[in-house]
């Protein structure tokens, strides 16, 4: 590990004025962070810890909108009582995320800023038509995700919050790599005031919504209705846990399984 500078600001405006140093870098859960930092595949000068920053965290809701701070953990969202009798899949989503380790550590905010293209949150941003808050602005999940650990951020901008629209009925499944749990295939799917979504991670370089399958929900919200599409998988990963065509394969039965999930 390099030589860095830590800090833990107590408010977002003095974290903001120390992510003016272009080499500065924020610290959430530190999931990702710190394994890199410690392999030497990355190098800081200094290192923003926002753990001490009360408003960043806590889970509250207001007109059909479940807000979620960026520094609330996998496990505070799986439990929450809040989010279990409003979205029940994002708590069963966060629930499926890592280890018991990673869940305690690991927050919702750190995770979407990676931006890892097998990460569970992204599908449920998407999936969930979410919008993610920011010290300068608002921005729309269709317009976050931009590659393969790239998003929409600007320098010295930090996620505070995600609002969730309170679903009609929603479902999340995924195959999970059995080591590290990430996915290999993972799908959401979320009608929500007359819009069906399906948003779909781990098989390509970035979460990515499933055009054809949303239209068929719309007509028929049925497991049915999307067990039969076939997932051009032209540009999906492939790798030594599965082959493109084969995570083609898992779009279609995982999108399935979410259907029956949401019920």
């Amino acid at each position: 590990m390099y030589d860095f500078t830590y800090h833990k600001p107590s408010d977002l405006n003095e974290a903001g004025q120390l992510l003016t140093n272009d080499e500065a870098k924020v610290v959430a859960g530190g999931m990702t962070l710190i394994p890199t930092l410690k392999q030497r595949l990355a190098q800081h000068s200094d290192l923003v810890d926002l753990s001490a920053i009360a408003e960043l965290n806590g889970i509250t809701q207001t007109d059909g909108v479940v807000r979620i701070g960026a520094m609330t953990t996998h496990s505070d969202v799986h439990h929450s009582e809040l989010v279990r009798s409003s979205i029940p899949a994002l708590a069963d989503l966060a629930g499926q995320i890592g280890d018991v380790q990673v869940r305690n550590r690991g927050t919702i905010g750190g995770s979407i800023a990676n931006a890892d293209p097998a990460a569970d949150y992204p599908a449920a941003v998407v999936g969930l038509g979410a919008t993610v808050h920011t010290n300068q602005r608002d921005i729309s999940a269709d317009d976050f995700f931009t590659a393969m650990f790239e998003t929409a951020l600007g320098d010295g901008e930090i996620i505070t919050a995600v609002s969730f629209p309170v679903p009609d009925k929603a479902g999340y499944a995924k195959f999970a790599n059995p080591a590290s749990r990430y996915a290999i295939v993972g799908v959401m799917v979320a009608h929500t005031q007359g819009e069906t979504r399906v948003a779909v991670t781990g098989a390509a370089g970035s979460v990515f919504r499933a055009s054809e399958m949303e239209q068929a929900l719309a007509d028929d919200f049925s497991a049915e209705a999307v067990r039969s599409i076939a997932v051009a998988s032209d540009e999906f990963n492939s790798d030594i846990h599965a082959s493109a065509e084969y995570r083609g394969h898992l779009v279609s039965v995982m999108a399935a399984r979410a259907v029956m999930a949401a019920g």
